[in-house]
């Protein structure tokens, strides 16, 4: 495990990592927004 972090940069990992995770979950959220189901910003009324 040592060796990988001789070839990477422990800082720029963890950057990039907080990155993607952040793109992801942006994805997810506007995914679900543009959907009637799970839209919770227009006030959906519940699903049962």
């Amino acid at each position: 495990m040592w060796r990988i972090w001789k070839v990477f940069d422990p800082r720029r990992v963890l950057v990039a990592q907080g990155v993607a995770l952040f793109s992801i979950a942006i994805l997810i959220h506007l995914v679900l927004l543009s959907t009637e189901r799970f839209n919770w910003l227009l006030g959906a009324p519940a699903v049962k």
